[in-house]
């Protein structure tokens, strides 16, 4: 069962945030609104989503998520680009999860860029 309030820490219930985008019903309109509904996407266990928002260049074939590990907060540090009107775009976050009783965070520089008109995950940059 979705949770009742977005795991992408916007006020709005996952239904109206980031469960329209995971079900189809609406593309994400900015890359950061991509990088949060693809944290949600880790969060519920959304692995078609995760591929599905994958830029074609650098999509794997397959994703495995570890049921052990449990995504609980994101953090938006900044961000590049990645809007309405943008090709591109970056996000730096800090996703925190736990796992085995031991919280943790991950720490990256998203890139994003429109594949056939929609937001895509492209890569992290180093």
């Amino acid at each position: 069962m979705p949770p009742a309030s977005c795991p992408c820490g916007l006020t709005e219930s996952y239904a109206a945030c980031c469960g329209r985008f995971h079900d189809g019903s609406l593309a994400a309109p900015t890359a950061e609104l991509l990088m949060r509904s693809r944290f949600s996407a880790f969060a519920v266990g959304d692995t078609a989503y995760l591929l599905r928002t994958w830029h074609p260049d650098t999509r794997p074939r397959h994703l495995s998520l570890d049921p052990r590990q449990e995504w609980t907060r994101l953090e938006i540090l900044g961000r590049t680009g990645g809007g309405l009107l943008h090709a591109e775009g970056t996000v730096e976050f800090r996703a925190h999860y736990r796992r085995r009783g031991q919280d943790g965070f991950q720490e990256e520089n998203s890139r994003f860029r429109r594949a056939d008109g929609q937001w895509a995950y492209l890569d992290a940059e180093a």
